[in-house]
């Protein structure tokens, strides 16, 4: 299914072997058939479609997947040649990686097994039975209970219970629990741990996913198809993934993403620990994305798995869209819903407070130990319809599960102010059991225009309180000279008694960018922050998103 949204078209990478799937409203689409289809059509009217699927109905709202067909009527375009090998995923690929799907067969099976409907992808990411997916994998299943297609240690199929736990419908993320738990029993099963870093530019990266060896006809005892997909990161875009969603981050990768990878994990290339979950395919007409593509030589197979490119050109040219593990870590930190944090590798299954930091630690920073130490963020979009730059102050709580709290706006200009709020509500901080601790946020929109304005004096009339450490003085920083580049720096700063910035570390962000922005918050002023009436340090997050600039007389 493609979605035209903010100039792009995005393509789900999820399947659905039986049944049409439901529109979203406003929202122009292409229907994918099925040959296993029943004789009514889907049909769009007004962003509506009717449909009579063999599939179960729904009420799930949320993006919705699909397939493209091949040009031949009836028949599914299928890029890896399925195998008649008994081979099994569990066997050549990653063993946290399976199915998500619809068990149609329950009575006695048949030569090739149960029959069963595939939909997407999930992984495993604790002992405790957990796995991740995309939630417009679950929204194709229209009500119907989702099962996972898993293998025993001889290599012998079978259907586990998929629940769901929690869901994000804005961000495209779902949590579910296998019943019973598949690693109390004989199941080929691993998990993975995940990356709260955010790749960068450049950075290697690889989609593995599984898929039936017949889409259209898919039954237990068939072979099932693994995928390695390697790409590097070509850079981060923000859409909304369906109509009225807050804001997702994405970022895009060279890979061209297949029907059936929705869910799947998007590995970090040295750690082996999850960065993002596949979405789709991301097409952008007026994009140089295109361009920078056509210049990048094209990722060769990995040991143990396939490429499922039809072509280098086809691959080189349609990049592969995820969606970071960020929105995920925030939803499993909200569930207090235990998982692994990588680095460190090899450890034991942590609890739903991770003691994981990001960055340097807070001794290397020079931060003390008792000042909140950040785990996941993301920035805020750039509103297109900004003409001029502008500035957020929060004041908020972090509570021992990481998560912020009592969100105070110190000061918002607009647009900016809504789109900061909804960034902040996906943060995620390293837990710690002691008292509550409040920090300070600042999102900066410096103005598109050369030279940037003047440092800007802040004076609250309504404090939220005596005790916090607010910007007084904040100055823009100057676009680098040479730089082509444009998006966001995420920096911790250290806070002196004096209000001075003692220390600024980039969490993440451009090099000359995170250099610009570091430069700049040099030159800040804060309040002073006190604590039981004497005067303390503080932490703050700025997060400063550029834009391209326009040269002024």
């Amino acid at each position: 299914m493609r979605f035209w949204r903010n100039g792009a078209i995005l393509v789900f990478g999820a399947l659905a072997s039986l049944g049409s799937l439901a529109f979203l409203p406003g929202v122009r689409a292409v229907f994918a058939q099925s040959p296993a289809q029943t004789s009514t059509q889907g049909a769009a009217q007004n962003g509506t479609a009717t449909a009579m699927p063999r599939a179960p109905q729904s009420t799930t709202q949320g993006a919705t997947g699909g397939i493209s067909p091949s040009n031949a009527p009836g028949v599914w375009h299928r890029f890896t040649p399925p195998s008649h090998s008994v081979a099994r995923a569990a066997a050549a690929g990653n063993a946290a990686v399976c199915e998500i799907v619809y068990q149609v067969d329950d009575g006695v099976q048949g030569p090739r097994g149960y029959r069963y409907v595939f939909y997407g992808n999930g992984f495993f990411i604790s002992k405790d039975g957990y796995l991740l997916t995309a939630a417009h994998v679950l929204s194709q299943l229209r009500g119907g209970s989702p099962s996972l297609l898993l293998h025993d240690a001889a290599g012998q199929p079978h259907f586990v219970q998929a629940n769901l736990v929690a869901m994000d419908h804005d961000h495209d993320v779902a949590i579910l629990r296998a019943t019973p738990n598949p690693f109390a029993g004989n199941d080929a099963v691993s998990f993975l741990p995940l990356d709260a870093e955010a790749p960068g530019q450049g950075e290697m990266v690889r989609a593995e996913s599984v898929s039936p060896a017949y889409p259209h006809d898919s039954q237990s005892l068939d072979p099932v198809i693994p995928d390695r997909s390697p790409g590097d990161v070509l850079r981060y875009e923000f859409s909304q993934l369906y109509k009225g969603a807050a804001d997702s981050e994405l970022f895009l990768f060279d890979h061209t993403i297949q029907p059936g990878q929705s869910g799947a994990p998007v590995l970090e290339g040295k750690l082996n620990a999850v960065t993002g979950l596949v979405e789709g395919q991301w097409l952008r007409d007026d994009s140089s994305v295109a361009t920078e593509l056509k210049d990048e030589p094209t990722s060769s197979p990995t040991a143990g798995g396939t490429t499922s490119a039809g072509s280098a050109a086809e691959a080189a040219l349609v990049p592969g869209a995820a969606v970071p593990i960020h929105y995920a870590i925030a939803l499993l930190q909200q569930k207090g819903i235990a998982w692994q944090p990588a680095p460190p590798s090899g450890s034991s299954a942590v609890d739903a407070k991770p003691a994981v930091t990001t960055g340097e630690s807070s001794a290397e920073s020079g931060v003390q130990s008792d000042l909140v130490e950040p785990l996941s963020l993301v920035p805020a979009r750039y509103p297109a319809d900004a003409l001029f730059g502008g500035e957020v102050v929060l004041d908020a709580a972090v509570d021992g599960d990481g998560l912020l709290s009592d969100v105070k706006l110190v000061h918002g200009d607009q647009p900016f102010a809504l789109k900061a709020l909804d960034a902040v509500k996906t943060w995620a901080f390293v837990p710690d059991e002691k008292a509550e601790s409040r920090i300070t946020i600042v999102f900066q929109f410096p103005q598109p225009y050369v030279p940037p304005r003047a440092s800007t004096m802040h004076h609250y009339e309504d404090s939220p309180g005596d005790d916090e450490a607010l910007p007084l003085t904040t100055t823009e920083p100057v676009y680098p000279a040479g730089s082509d580049e444009a998006g966001s720096v995420i920096l911790y700063e250290l806070i002196d008694r004096d209000g001075h910035v003692a220390s600024a570390r980039a969490l993440r962000g451009d090099e000359a960018l995170s250099a610009a922005a570091i430069e700049a918050a040099r030159d800040w002023e804060f309040s002073p922050a006190r604590l039981a009436g004497a005067p303390a340090e503080a932490a703050a997050i700025v997060v400063v998103t550029f834009r391209h600039p326009l040269e002024t007389n």
